[in-house]
């Protein structure tokens, strides 16, 4: 049995191209402990697995010893209940015990906690629940205006890099002026030392972000694209200082000033844009980071409070108006109307509520005013849920990225190498050390690993927040990867294709028993169980008046049915099989059970075995088909992809729905351990096989087969299980699911391929001098923000 692993989020700063994510990850996995190590550059954020208790300090310190800085997030916290300095020490020491804080300073007067934690790492809640352990009480400060007008630290970032690449531009300017006066035969050159003033502080004020990451890079052994462009546009400009130096007096130099200067205006202008772009893939999850109000009606002893929603604990009833966003997940108590989901299932009409009716916060009371009773609050809401599988496919890594990784680790020292022996050569060839060293530069400044670390994880950004905003969560980026592939989708059938609510349709009761009787002992037996053919038969005596004595001994009988006593009488309900097995049979009422099972109807046989032996009747139930599991498997073939259907129901009933539905193969009374089976056999076909299930009896299969697909309708254990879940009982979205899985992975197969081919094509262009340093810039500027644009392009994917 495995050890049991727990993960750990943690955002990282100033990884800027795949080597860097490389150097991150050999820290990391170097750390005791660590079984797994995820960097999504990205995202800028690493998930680390421990096989014991995470260590969020040793892994800020990894990160930080490879010239990486550990993000950080700070929390305000109000505290009651501190009287003296003493109470302040127990405060602090006890949010300082939370692992992932970093510091943490308590203030007795205005009775406020300030800590500062390692995002990602730990949530507000957490720290709460921390204080409150010390006997004292907590919450999050609640301070809408702030919170609604503070700037994100990534706005702040860009605006600040877009107005260096502005000062950059507008001191490069006047270079870029004389060399294109130059090439027109106009004297347009600013003389060496006015080149030397325009060009210095872009080299080394706004440059000076290249020379920082590129040492932390050399230091801990390796190179990055910082590294690269700080020896490229350095060699340029030292190169234009000496020749400047050393000209004789009169003669005016041919200088390169221009070229280090708008190379680095260039590459500016590209981070710029990509981070732009980075910023836009990140949109699904802040969309629904925004579905959840900050404040929450609280009615407690018949009075409404409007509370912090961090203050809001479950069995509270929360007031909804007609307009209102849920603020948490629970049933109504009071209280109909309709509710729009759109946000969390995609699903466009408004779902009808009434008492007993489950809400999911995030979703829009559109009228009616409902009392809702809280059943989930903070981290185990469902957005809460749907937001950290959305977050953790983003943060992780497809197999692809790791053919990639491999190529990351060695392509700055290749590409040193070339500039090496382009440098060597063109010196010794031409005798020319000022062509040499130019077109050295070229080749330093055209290589781009960045557009190699970004094209995997932007596509799967944009892929799994497009799903999600269509209520198809994808758990990880290896099932996104799997999923493009799959050959065969196998079908559970009810719940699935059917709606789940079987009726009772037909009572058969052998000769000498009456219907009553049928119906009465049946119900006796399915008393106890929550299986919707169970609730079926109790509806059904409901409505027809009949009591149902209480069985004893009961017994379920996986796959095949129930046993039980009822007054004194051993008996037996569940399938053919059941029967079969105790010696059973009644050859008058197969001919019946083989007509209701042609016209699709699932069969339970009532059977005696003490004290006389013999069957009883049977009960024949209903299942309506969805609406749209017709559709679905129409849109299934449509891309190739074969249907099978999976169920425990005689043959008989099974071939009925499938020839109906138009599914290509069926597999009947199959037990729930036979369905991992079945997955089983059509893997050894050769198949990719997606499970399709919602119950619990269907989590070995969904484990079993290549990508398992959950419907969010169906029980947290197929959840759990599945790689893709399916936020409404919609089949029509298995096939949606295969179509994004094919465009997100097409725009990973794209975006390397122009990586790859660019620095491919790039790269000898460059070492041959037939490319100009500036041009070689503007290049490698836009291999990257093509790569993320063309990623960006799923954003619009409808299923």
């Amino acid at each position: 049995m495995s050890a049991t692993t727990t993960d750990l989020d943690i955002g990282i700063s100033g990884m800027t191209c795949a080597s860097c994510v490389g150097r991150v990850e050999k820290a990391l996995s170097r750390l005791p402990g660590v079984t797994g190590v995820s960097v999504n550059l990205a995202t800028e954020r690493a998930r680390v697995a421990f096989a014991g208790d995470p260590d969020p300090r040793a892994v800020a310190e990894a990160i930080e010893n490879v010239g990486f800085e550990p993000q950080r997030q700070d929390f305000d916290l109000t505290v009651g209940g501190m009287t003296c300095a003493s109470c302040v020490a127990r405060v602090e020491k006890a949010l300082l015990r939370v692992p992932g804080v970093e510091s943490a300073a308590v203030n007795l007067a205005t009775e406020r906690a300030h800590v500062t934690a390692y995002a990602g790492t730990v949530d507000a809640a957490r720290l709460a629940e921390a204080v409150e352990m010390t006997g004292f009480t907590a919450a999050p400060v609640a301070d809408t205006e702030s919170a609604a007008t503070a700037e994100d630290p990534a706005q702040d970032r860009n605006r600040r890099d877009l107005r260096h690449v502005l000062i950059a531009a507008a001191l490069s300017a006047p270079l870029v002026l004389g060399m294109a006066g130059d090439l027109l035969g106009l004297n347009l050159m600013l003389p060496p030392w006015a080149q030397f003033l325009l060009a210095t502080p872009v080299q080394f004020w706004l440059g000076w972000r290249f020379y920082r990451a590129g040492f932390m890079a050399a230091r801990a052994g390796s190179g990055n694209m910082d590294l690269l462009v700080a020896l490229g546009t350095s060699a340029a400009w030292g190169l234009s200082v000496y020749m400047m130096l050393t000209a004789h007096p009169g003669h005016t130099p041919h200088l390169y000033f221009e070229a280090s200067a708008v190379l680095i205006t260039f590459v500016l202008l590209g981070k710029w844009l990509e981070a732009r772009a980075k910023g836009r893939t990140a949109a699904a999850i802040r969309a629904l980071m925004q579905l959840r109000p900050d404040t929450a009606r609280v009615r407690r002893d018949g009075v409404e409070t409007e509370l912090p929603i961090a203050q809001v604990r479950v069995g509270d009833r929360v007031a909804v108006r007609p307009g209102e966003r849920i603020p948490v997940d629970g049933r109504v108590a009071e209280g109909a109307g309709s509710v729009d989901e759109s946000m969390l299932t995609g699903e466009s009409l408004p779902v009808e509520k009434a008492p007993g009716s489950r809400v999911t916060g995030g979703s829009i009371n559109v009228d009616g005013l409902l009392l809702v009773e809280t059943v989930a609050v903070g981290a185990e809401t469902m957005l809460a849920k749907i937001v950290r599988m959305v977050e953790g496919a983003q943060a992780s890594k497809a197999p692809i990225q790791r053919l990639v990784d491999r190529v990351a680790a060695v392509f700055v020292p290749v590409v040193l190498g070339i500039a090496a022996v382009t440098l060597a050569g063109w010196w010794i060839g031409t005798g020319n050390v000022e062509t040499a060293i130019i077109t050295a530069v070229s080749v330093l400044v055209i290589a781009c690993p960045c557009a190699l670390g970004l094209a995997t994880p932007t596509a799967i950004m944009v892929g799994t927040g497009a799903a999600a905003r269509h209520g198809i969560l994808i758990k990880d980026a290896e099932a996104l990867e799997r999923a493009h592939a799959i050959t065969a989708v196998a079908f559970d059938k009810t719940g699935t294709l059917t709606e789940g609510r079987p009726r009772v349709t037909d009572l058969v009761p052998a000769d000498g028993v009456e219907d009553a009787e049928l119906l009465r002992l049946a119900a006796a037996l399915q008393s106890g169980s929550e299986h919707p053919l169970a609730r079926a038969v109790r509806d059904r005596a409901a409505e027809q008046g009949v009591a149902a004595a209480t069985p004893e001994g009961f017994k379920a009988l996986a796959g095949r049915g129930v046993s039980a006593s009822v007054e004194g009488r051993a008996l037996l309900l569940g399938s053919k099989r059941l029967i079969a097995e105790n010696g059973l049979s009644d050859p008058a009422l197969e001919a019946r059970a083989a007509a209701l099972e042609s016209a699709g109807r699932t069969l339970s046989w009532l059977a005696e075995t003490a004290p006389e032996r013999r069957v009883l009747g049977l009960v024949a139930f209903g299942d309506t088909v969805k609406e749209s599991a017709r559709a679905a498997v129409r849109s299934l073939k449509a891309q190739g992809v074969e249907t099978v259907m999976v169920t425990g129901d005689g043959a008989g009933a099974a071939r009925a729905v499938a020839a109906d539905l138009g599914i290509d193969r069926v597999f009947a009374e199959v037990l729930p351990d036979g369905k991992a089976e079945v997955v089983a056999t059509l893997k050894a076909e050769g198949r990719v096989v997606g499970m399709v299930g919602d119950g619990i009896n269907d989590a070995p299969a969904l484990a079993a087969a290549d990508v398992g697909i959950a419907m969010a309708t169906g029980t947290d254990v197929a959840m759990h299980t599945a790689g893709v879940t399916l936020m409404r009982g919609d089949p029509a979205l298995v096939a949606g699911a295969i179509d994004v899985s094919r465009r997100t992975y097409s725009k990973i197969r794209q975006g390397l391929f122009w990586a790859f081919i660019y620095n491919l094509v790039g790269i000898p262009l460059a070492a041959s001098g037939l490319l100009s340093p500036v041009l070689a810039g503007a290049a490698m500027a836009l291999s990257s923000v093509s790569v993320v644009l063309n990623a960006l392009s799923l954003r619009g994917w409808k299923p």
